[in-house]
């Protein structure tokens, strides 16, 4: 049974693999054998992923490549595949998000949304998937296997409840409205992972969709984390490497007559 959730010797990629989440991922993903490549959009040397990921030098490596520059994904993954083979697993991780504390046009009424952050989220958060996995995914097909995991979020499933930040109004003064464009880029993505794995079904490819939670870092409000828990059913927010089980999951055979599916993994928020 164990050998059904083993990734050894498998070569993955990983987008936004040195985000909160991302790091998670990797060196999950890294400790259990498989061969780790991280795709940034900042360059980052050897000796940093051997500070960063202590004792996983030889399973992890950077390339240097933007999720919105085609161009740059395409060298990244042609000198990957020269160094490790075709990708087997593609973990589409990088996304953006409004700042809270950030401009308060980020975060204004829907009626005076400025179009740039909209381009800026839906770009990264959409478009980047669609690159990516365009560039990734083509040659996973060409080998007739690969499984493709798409990061999505609850807020694909369900919109953001205003109401969560009622108190930034009370305490700043100033509205404070959960924007658009984040909910509509991973909503965008559940239909994007059904029709990715009904087009490559037949070469093997299977596409999955993982909706997360909210997950503990420190950084929230304690009157937005209250007010969040208080509609989460398990009462809590996910440790920030509560999602690795699901990613290796996805990655392995374990889940190889799985594709097309959402996972909701969010302490129970969509049931409500």
């Amino acid at each position: 049974m164990n050998n059904l959730f083993t990734v050894e010797g498998r070569v993955a990629v990983v987008t936004g693999g040195l985000g909160q989440l991302g790091t998670q991922f990797s060196k999950s993903l890294a400790e259990a054998g498989a061969k780790v490549a991280i795709f940034s959009r900042r360059p980052f040397s050897a000796a940093q992923v051997a500070e960063k990921f202590p004792g996983l030098e030889n399973n992890i490596r950077v390339y240097e490549a933007s999720v919105t520059d085609k161009d740059a994904l395409e060298a990244a993954t042609a000198q990957l595949t020269a160094d490790w083979g075709v990708p087997d697993i593609l973990v589409n991780n990088a996304g953006i998000d409004s700042k809270p504390d950030g401009d308060a046009d980020q975060n204004a009424p829907f009626e005076e949304y400025p179009k740039k952050y909209w381009d800026e989220i839906i770009e990264t958060n959409l478009t980047g998937v669609m690159l990516t996995t365009q560039v990734v995914g083509s040659k996973m097909a060409e080998q007739k296997r690969g499984s493709i995991i798409n990061v999505g979020s609850m807020y694909g499933s369900v919109s953001p409840n205003q109401a969560l930040y009622a108190y930034r109004l009370e305490r700043d003064g100033v509205p404070f409205v959960k924007a658009i464009s984040y909910a509509a880029s991973k909503s965008g993505l559940v239909n994007m992972t059904r029709y990715l794995a009904t087009y490559w079904a037949k070469q093997g490819v299977r596409v999955n969709l993982v909706s997360f939670g909210g997950v503990k870092t420190g950084s929230y409000d304690k009157e937005f984390i209250d007010a969040f828990l208080e509609r989460v059913p398990m009462g809590r927010q996910a440790e920030v490497d509560e999602y690795n089980g699901i990613i290796q999951f996805l990655a392995s055979d374990a889940s190889s007559y799985m594709t097309g599916a959402n996972l909701a993994m969010d302490g129970g928020f969509t049931c409500w």
